[in-house]
């Protein structure tokens, strides 16, 4: 006898591997590879947390309704059609369960965020990779790609790992060259950073079309990676699909608290933004002095080339020796490159002081 199979095409996914959180050998170090809030939580969603310690022994609301009615002021947004989930990673595998399945594609762009793919591949779709011009999400190339199997669309906007983003008009665009049956998903995790003028993070084609929803994260400008926090608005008829579809008590009462004071807390959302409108340039030219190719980015990280394959992990172990914890990406297909998130100023002049170090010693 056999021990038991799983399905045709599981044993094809790698498993995803978050940022490192430790150097072997070094005591002190500053995470820099997940993207994470650099001024971390909210101190009145920390209170928060605390607070609900004292009834953790209750089942969390299954609706999460303060925290999507909370979302909905935030945002002037109907809580009827917001989804909360244990991040937006739930909410986007939700998505690819409820709409795709064997003998059906899911597209997405080159470079884009990993777990589209292993979505996919965990239902038993094909992920469909469109390629991207200066690393950047192509429509023409994204329409190009549009088959009759299609189901869904994955659009991260802005683009991790790139930081790269496309307009408003664009992602109208695409989303106007699809068959309605295809569900444009709007992956828009680093929209709070983004502040400019021809961007908007998808809620305004959410509220109106019929076949689109826009994911969001509590992971980043909040700080609440640690929680597990995301949500999606969308048709009230995708709404109703992952009600049913989601597990019934699927965000934790602490991480609900902790949500609805974050949101409540605006300065320190808007200095967490600051801290990124300032230090992201900053670094951004610091290293294009030091001669090291440096994308443009909206995000609150800056991808950095080394030429190579060897190059990038010769700067990832010297950054690393310093207790510098950068993100190697050539699981995204880029290689030669480091995605190096924005800290605090003592972090960010860190990275420019050991990449200099590096720089001069090639």
């Amino acid at each position: 006898m056999t021990a038991p199979q799983p399905r045709p095409g599981i044993m094809d996914i790698a498993p995803y591997v978050g940022g490192k959180d430790t150097v072997e050998g070094v005591a002190l170090v500053r995470k820099l590879s997940s993207n994470e809030g650099a001024l971390g939580p909210s101190p009145k969603a920390m209170e928060a947390y605390v607070k609900a310690a004292a009834e953790l022994h209750r089942y969390p609301d299954g609706g999460s309704e303060k925290l999507r009615a909370a979302i909905g002021r935030h945002h002037g947004l109907d809580p009827a059609r917001i989804v909360c989930g244990a991040g937006s990673d739930e909410l986007l595998n939700l998505l690819v369960r409820a709409y795709c399945g064997p003998g059906d594609e899911l597209l997405y762009s080159a470079h884009g965020f990993l777990m589209y793919a292993l979505n996919a591949r965990g239902v038993g779709a094909t992920p469909v990779a469109a390629p991207e011009t200066d690393f950047r999400c192509d429509v023409d190339a994204m329409l190009g790609k549009v088959t009759a199997k299609t189901k869904i669309v994955c659009l991260a906007n802005p683009n991790n790992p790139t930081g790269s983003y496309i307009t408003k008009d664009d992602v109208r665009r695409l989303h106007a060259g699809l068959p309605r049956h295809v569900l444009l998903v709007i992956d828009a995790a680093y929209a709070e950073y983004v502040s400019r003028n021809d961007y908007e993070s998808g809620v305004e084609l959410a509220g109106t079309a019929d076949n689109v929803v826009m994911c969001r994260t509590f992971s980043k400008i909040y700080g609440l990676g640690g929680v597990r926090l995301g949500w999606m608005y969308g048709p009230a008829s995708v709404v109703d699909v992952i009600n049913r579809l989601r597990q019934p008590f699927n965000v934790n009462a602490a991480a609900q608290a902790a949500g609805v004071a974050a949101l409540a807390d605006v300065a320190h959302a808007d200095a967490s933004r600051t801290n990124n409108d300032i230090w992201l340039p900053w670094l951004s030219a610091e290293l294009q002095a030091l001669g090291l190719k440096v994308l443009p980015s909206v995000g609150n990280f800056v991808l950095v080339g080394f030429g190579s394959l060897a190059g990038a992990e010769a700067a990832n172990a010297h950054m690393m020796a310093d207790g510098l914890i950068p993100r190697m990406v050539q699981g995204y297909g880029l290689p030669e490159f480091l995605r190096i998130t924005i800290g605090t100023e003592d972090e960010v002049k860190a990275v420019r002081e050991s990449l200099a170090r590096f720089v001069a010693r090639r």
